[in-house]
């Protein structure tokens, strides 16, 4: 799908683009019915919407969509309505979901162009114009994402009819910030796709070293600098975690170093850790064998770091920023860790494995410590890290940990620009307590089979020094699968999650 501009004026000669998309939003609802205002609408369009809500057939709920065929209108063979709900409530997320909704709607009406009314849809952004452009976008391109490469043509579930959608303007719109908001809401979604992308590739084609060959020819062509390290080298930096879990597989494992250089070389980095685990099959605590396919999207939190720097790289941000993603598998292999083994993490503290499916916190043990090294502003690692957050908050919220108080505020307030949930979790000294090893400085799982994701948090917190502030994010509940909670995500697979609120806190260093 492809998104463009046309100027108002022009007439519409492709006999392809005979939709006109028009928004409407609620400012009331009494007892007489719900009351529509569509501004800079032609009148036309407001007595159809006044007529569909008279006969049952429109509410203006919330993304809820209605066509009407041959209405013959200013050249427009068709015009389709979307309802942004409560006039109050009309931001970026809503606009966000509205236009996903339009893209269903234009899928299934084999509609192949379509041109949006610009000026309606930026009636109420006063000066959020680039944002709420950015969002329609964003929606439109994220709900148009369909893994589907592995299918023949002639077997896809979903046909993509939709070649282009115009965005109209007039002597109203506010070009540059229109030409802005396109630019970045095409940059965030191409970023995200790939990481959806990443995350749905089954894991015999997402070796750690096809992980670490995707980013650097995904970084080709922005300031993004790539290195890889194997084996030898992951070796040779004492990184006994990453080594330890990864040598149970033949596919070895990987070590991927980004870096962006937005800012003076003075200028502290803020750097992201993502946990790579291409496969997790558990180890020699093997997991049970239900939905253990569902184990290839357990490096999601490193497609969403991959996905974050490219991002920060093609927006240009004026920030100086590492990432660090530890990619292996969890197999069982001669070589695999057993339960009891005691690995050394780069740091020098000891870990006894008394669970080998509990590997994530293993491999970002050592991408966390070489982390430190390169004392960055602040350090976010994001993983599919524990059941246990998604027991606590399903696939509804992210996880969040953090003892920083700024830190806590500028992830509370980018989430929210983002419109991605977040929650914040506890972690406290006493979940520290837990994780204590008897044969070793640490152990991998708790003692006890309580706050499991909290006492994972802890766990990692023994790998990040004290002087750097730090937040965790454990995405286990939603990184795929999210079910029809945002219509601009798949119902299944990949959800690209983090990926908005990491470049909204990136943005605000």
């Amino acid at each position: 799908m492809e998104i463009s501009t046309k100027n108002v004026n022009q007439k519409t000669t492709n006999a392809k683009a005979q939709t006109l998309i028009e928004f409407c939003y609620r400012t009331s609802n009494d007892k007489k019915g719900v009351k529509v205002n569509s501004p800079n609408a032609h009148k036309q369009i407001l007595l159809l919407i006044e007529d569909a809500i008279k006969d049952g057939h429109f509410s203006a709920d919330p993304n809820e969509t209605i066509i009407f065929r041959n209405a013959q209108l200013d050249g427009y063979k068709h015009v389709l309505i979307v309802s942004l709900g409560d006039v109050k409530r009309i931001g970026p997320e809503s606009i966000r979901r509205s236009c996903a909704a339009i893209e269903k709607a234009l899928v299934k009406n084999k509609v192949v162009e379509a041109d949006l009314n610009t000026d309606n849809l930026l009636s109420r952004a006063n000066k959020n114009v680039a944002d709420y452009v950015a969002a329609a976008v964003e929606g439109f391109l994220l709900a148009d994402y369909e893994f589907d490469k592995f299918i023949n043509k002639d077997m896809r579930k979903k046909q993509h009819p939709i070649k282009t959608i115009y965005f109209l303007t007039s002597s109203k719109t506010n070009s540059s910030q229109l030409q802005k908001g396109l630019e970045v809401g095409k940059i965030l979604s191409e970023c995200i796709n790939f990481a959806r992308a990443l995350g749905d590739t089954p894991g015999n084609l997402l070796t750690p070293e096809i992980l670490g060959q995707e980013t650097i020819a995904a970084a080709k062509g922005t300031k993004l600098k790539v290195q890889v390290w194997d084996e030898a080298r992951i070796k040779k930096e004492r990184m006994g975690g990453l080594w330890g879990v990864g040598k149970g597989s033949d596919n070895g494992p990987r070590f991927i170093l980004m870096e962006y250089k937005g800012a003076a070389a003075s200028k502290k980095p803020i750097c992201f850790v993502g946990k790579g685990l291409t496969f997790d099959a558990g180890g020699i605590s093997i997991k049970p064998s239900m939905a253990m396919d569902e184990m290839k999207y357990d490096m999601c939190g490193g497609s969403t770091v991959i996905a974050t720097m490219l991002a920060i790289a093609k927006l240009g941000l004026k920030i100086n920023a590492v990432a660090y993603v530890p990619a292996s598998e969890n197999m069982l292999g001669p070589s695999a860790n057993k339960p009891g083994d005691i690995l050394t993490a780069r740091n020098g503290k000891t870990v006894e494995v008394l669970n080998t499916d509990a590997e994530g916190r293993l491999i970002l043990m050592d991408a966390l410590s070489y982390a430190c090294e390169r004392k960055p502003e602040l350090i976010i690692d994001v993983a599919t890290l524990t059941g246990a957050i998604v027991v606590s908050l399903h696939n509804v919220y992210t996880g969040y940990f953090t003892r920083n108080s700024k830190l806590k505020a500028k992830i509370e307030k980018a989430s929210l620009t983002a419109g991605e949930r977040v929650w914040q979790m506890p972690l406290h000294n006493e979940h520290g307590k837990d994780i204590k090893g008897r044969h070793a400085d640490l152990q991998n799982i708790s003692n006890h089979r309580g706050a499991g994701s909290s006492t994972a948090a802890a766990f990692l917190e023994n790998f990040v020094d004290k002087d750097i502030p730090w937040a965790h994010f454990d995405i286990a509940g939603t990184a795929w699968d999210l079910g029809g909670r945002f219509n601009y995500c798949p119902e299944k697979g990949a959800s690209g999650v983090m990926i908005r609120t990491f470049v909204e806190i990136a943005k605000d260093f």
